[in-house]
Order: structure tokens, then C-alpha cells, then sequence
């Protein structure tokens, strides 16, 4: 009897988590949508406005920074976005090989004596140490090589793409410029669609959002991102 009522408590809170899920990053991206007729634009200008001078001030209290783009600048957002934006095919590939059994031995913990302390990985509930699966060695080897794709691109890019840093002496330098002086602030230009600075800009503050929201979801039902990702899809991975 026990048992049969656990599985009913289950089946009616594992739809009920992911209907919350759902609502929560609807919501993460409602914040982004236009605004109705129904609301004030005093409102968004003046939102905006304190965006924008806390911009200005951040430029002009550290020109140092700023003239690379680093702090609170469009260049940041962009590139914070397409990371963000990155690690979400990263997570959904992950969990697609993961349902697929494409991982050889997931479950196989590494070696100490073979693979040294690298392997290692803190347990916080027997708060001892313990080693990383294969599973999670596969997936953190492919998540170094894109860290060094990254470096790579930003110590030495190629002549016609979008540098990490802004630098006065690449090519690229003036359309940056001249890009991120009309990209920014509280919302982006809504009528802009297609494939366009503007679109990117939008869909990488939802990636940011939508992570937020995943990890959120995950610390507070106690399981991994991977987990997380396939329930929000029904389970069409695992």
C-alpha cells in the first residue's frame, strides 16, 4: 500500500515540477517581450535611461576597461549570450549521447592511481573525496577543448570575425563600434527579425535567462542539468 501511494505521489508531482519549470521560463522570457499598448512608456524610457547612464558612468570611471569592452557593455552581452547560447547545444548534445548510450563505461568511476588528482571531485554528503565518472571526464574534455577554441579566437582572431575585446587595430573594429552604438539597453529593437545583431542579442538574453532558470530548477530538486533538460522536454531524451 505504501508503495502504491508513492507512486501516485510521484506520477502527480513529476508533471506538476515540470509545468512549474515551464512557467518559470516562460516567465524568464516574458520579460523580454514587448510591451502592450496597456503599459506606460515613461515607465521603459526611464528604466532605460538608468541603463544607460550606469553604462556611461562605468565607461567613464574606467576608460581602461571600457575602450576593450569589458564591464557592463553590449560587446559583454553579446559574447556572454553566445556563450550562454553555446552552452545550451553543449547541454542538449550531452543529454541526447546520454540517452543514447554513447558514452562508453558512463558509470565507470576513473582511477586515482591511473589518472591522478585531476580526477578527483569533492562529495559533499559523505564529505570526503571520490572520482569523476567517465561519463563526466568526456563531457568536461570537450568542454576544455571549446575553452581553448574561445582562447584561441581571442589571443589570435581571424581578420573577418567579432573579437572577444574590442582592439582598435583589427578590421573589425569600426563595424563593432558602430553595431554596438545601436544595440543595448533595457529592450532591443522588436521590429528587427531575421538574421541580425539585434536577434542575437535577444537570443542570447534568453539563453542567459533560461540557464539561470535550469540551474535554479536543479539545485532545488537536488539533480544534474542533464536531468533537469530532459524533463523539461518529457523525457524525449532518456
Amino acid at each position: 500500500l505504501q508503495a502504491s501511494n508513492l507512486l501516485k505521489y510521484t506520477s502527480t508531482m513529476a508533471p506538476l515540477r515540470t509545468l512549474a519549470a515551464l512557467t518559470l521560463a516562460a516567465t524568464s522570457v516574458s520579460a523580454f517581450a514587448p510591451a502592450s499598448p496597456a503599459v506606460s512608456r515613461p515607465t521603459t524610457a526611464v528604466a532605460s535611461a538608468v541603463f544607460d547612464d550606469a553604462v556611461k558612468d562605468w565607461a567613464e570611471e574606467y576608460p581602461q576597461f571600457a575602450k576593450w569592452g569589458w564591464g557592463p557593455s553590449v560587446q559583454a552581452e553579446i559574447w556572454n549570450g553566445r556563450h550562454a547560447m553555446f552552452g545550451w547545444v553543449v547541454m542538449c548534445a550531452c543529454a541526447y549521447h546520454q540517452g543514447h548510450n554513447d558514452f562508453p563505461d558512463a558509470d565507470k568511476m576513473l582511477d586515482l592511481k591511473q589518472w591522478g588528482t585531476l580526477a578527483t571531485i569533492a562529495d559533499g554528503l559523505e564529505k570526503g573525496k571520490d572520482t569523476i565518472s567517465n561519463e563526466r571526464a568526456i563531457i568536461l574534455i570537450a568542454n576544455v577543448h571549446a575553452f581553448f577554441v574561445g582562447i584561441a579566437a581571442t589571443v589570435a582572431p581571424l581578420p573577418f570575425s567579432d573579437t572577444l575585446l574590442l582592439d582598435v587595430n583589427h578590421p573589425m573594429y569600426e563595424w563593432q563600434v558602430e553595431r554596438n552604438s545601436k544595440l543595448g539597453g533595457i529592450m532591443p529593437d522588436m521590429k528587427q527579425v531575421g538574421i541580425n545583431p539585434h536577434a542575437e542579442l535577444m537570443n542570447g538574453r534568453m539563453a542567459m535567462m533560461g540557464l539561470i532558470a535550469c540551474v535554479s530548477y536543479s539545485f532545488i530538486q537536488g539533480q544534474s542539468m542533464i536531468d533537469t533538460i530532459n524533463e523539461w522536454v518529457g523525457g524525449a531524451y532518456f
